[in-house]
């Protein structure tokens, strides 16, 4: 990551937003990553099998599992589409929530909105 005050900063920022809203640890989402529920939901592009959200649930792995001296700037703009996915999805909350595909797409990016 770049040294300058800002930088250190804004990275200290947006983790924490992200740790706030990253519910899960990188095992829970290792794990229901290979759930069928997982790979059930999500945008796929035509080429590709895998959604947008269940790659990106395993780069959050990685997130979680690097030292944040270590993080970089493709890091921290992950963190923040993984922040702006989870409040943007989060809003969307529908009367049943328990085993719904909106609940399934939020885990995939790491955030179970069952948790307490």
């Amino acid at each position: 990551m770049a040294t300058s005050t800002t930088d250190k900063a804004e990275l200290k920022e947006v983790k924490e937003a992200f740790k706030n809203l990253v519910n899960m640890s990188a095992t829970q989402i290792e794990k229901w990553l290979d759930s069928d529920e997982s790979n059930a939901v999500g945008q796929k592009k035509e080429d590709d099998d895998e959604s947008t959200g269940h790659k990106s649930g395993k780069r959050i792995i990685q997130l979680l599992n690097k030292k944040d001296s270590d993080l970089t700037g493709s890091d921290c703009d992950h963190m923040r589409k993984v922040i702006s996915y989870i409040k943007r999805h989060s809003a969307q909350r529908p009367s049943e929530t328990e085993g719904s595909n909106w609940e399934y797409s939020l885990k995939n990016w790491g955030h179970d909105p069952n948790k307490k």
